[in-house]
C-alpha cells in the first residue's frame, strides 16, 4: 500500500519530534503521506510514536532516531541515517527546544543557564539546518521550518535567555531563506503564543510560585493578553507548521508565521 497526499513520498525530519508540539507536527506530517525521522532525547517516546504513527497512517514510515540536537558528530550520524533509509531529505522541521528560567530578571540569570538555551535553542536548530541543507539542495528544493516564538517578536521581560534565543531563531531563518532561495528552499519560522500543554503547565507554576500568586490566575493573564482571549493549542501550531511545507506555500519564505490567538497585534 502507497500512502496518498500532499506530502506523499516526500521526507521529513522533526526535531524534538515526540512530545508536545512537536508530536503533533509529526503526526500531521504523517497523515499527509511523508515518511519520518523523528528526532529526540526520548528514546523511548520516539519509538511509541513512530508505532502509532505507522499504525494510524500506512502506506508510510517513521524512523525514530536518538539524537542530541547540539552535539555536531550526533546531527551527523542521524542525517546519514535518514539519508541511507529515505534517500533523501525534503523537509526539515525544527521543533526541539527549552524555555529557561522564568520570571528571572538579567542580573539574577545564571550565565550556564544563558548558555543552555542558548545551545538548545539556536545551535539546535542551526546544526540540523547546516547538515540537512545538502540534501535538500540535492532534491532540488524543499522547506525547512523553525520553532521560534512570540517571545522572539517583541521583549519579554524577565525571560532575556529565551528570548534572545527566538529573536536569534529568526535571523538565522531569514538569513537562510535568502542563501537557499536560488535552490528553491524556502525556509520560514512559526511563533506560538502560549499554547496548552506540559510545558506551559510548568512555566506557569513556576511562574505562580515565583509571584505567589494561584496558576489559574496566571493562566488568566496570559489569556488576556490575546484579542482572542485563550491560549493556543498543540494542533494550531501543527496546523501552520502543515500549511508552511505544503505545495501550497511554495512562494512564502522567510517569513514568521504568528499563531498567537492575536497576541502581537
Amino acid at each position: 500500500m502507497t500512502r496518498t497526499g500532499p506530502l506523499a513520498g516526500r521526507v521529513a525530519i522533526v526535531t524534538g519530534g515526540a512530545k508536545g508540539i512537536g508530536a503533533a507536527i509529526s503526526t500531521c506530517l504523517a497523515e499527509d503521506g511523508a515518511n519520518l525521522a523523528l528526532v529526540g532525547r526520548d528514546e523511548d517516546a520516539l519509538r511509541a510514536l513512530a508505532a502509532v504513527l505507522d499504525e494510524r497512517f500506512p502506506g508510510r514510515e517513521s524512523l525514530p532516531l536518538g539524537c542530541d540536537v547540539t552535539d555536531e558528530q550526533a546531527v551527523v550520524a542521524m542525517t546519514a541515517a535518514v539519508v541511507e533509509r529515505f534517500g533523501g531529505i525534503d523537509i526539515l522541521v525544527n521543533a526541539a527546544g527549552g524555555t529557561g528560567p522564568v520570571e528571572t530578571p538579567a542580573t539574577d540569570y545564571p550565565i550556564e543557564e544563558l548558555r543552555h538555551i542558548l545551545d538548545l535553542n539556536v545551535v539546535g536548530t542551526f546544526l540540523p539546518c547546516k547538515h540537512a541543507i545538502p540534501h535538500l539542495v540535492a532534491r532540488g528544493g524543499g522547506r525547512i521550518v523553525n520553532l521560534a516564538g512570540t517571545s522572539g517578536l517583541r521583549g519579554y521581560r524577565n525571560r532575556s535567555g529565551y528570548s534572545a534565543s527566538k529573536w536569534a531563531v529568526r535571523g538565522l531563518t531569514r538569513t537562510l531563506a535568502l542563501e537557499l532561495g536560488p535552490h528553491d528552499i524556502t525556509v520560514n519560522d512559526v511563533c506560538p503564543n502560549v499554547t496548552n500543554g506540559a510545558r506551559m503547565d510548568r512555566i506557569v507554576a513556576e511562574k505562580a510560585r515565583k509571584l505567589g500568586r494561584e496558576p489559574a490566575e496566571v493562566y488568566a493573564d496570559f489569556a488576556a493578553q490575546t484579542a482572542l482571549g485563550r491560549f493556543v493549542d498543540e494542533i494550531d501550531v501543527a496546523e501552520a507548521v502543515r500549511f508552511v511545507v505544503s505545495p501550497a506555500a511554495r512562494n512564502i519564505t522567510g517569513h514568521d508565521i504568528p499563531v498567537d490567538a492575536g497576541w502581537d497585534v
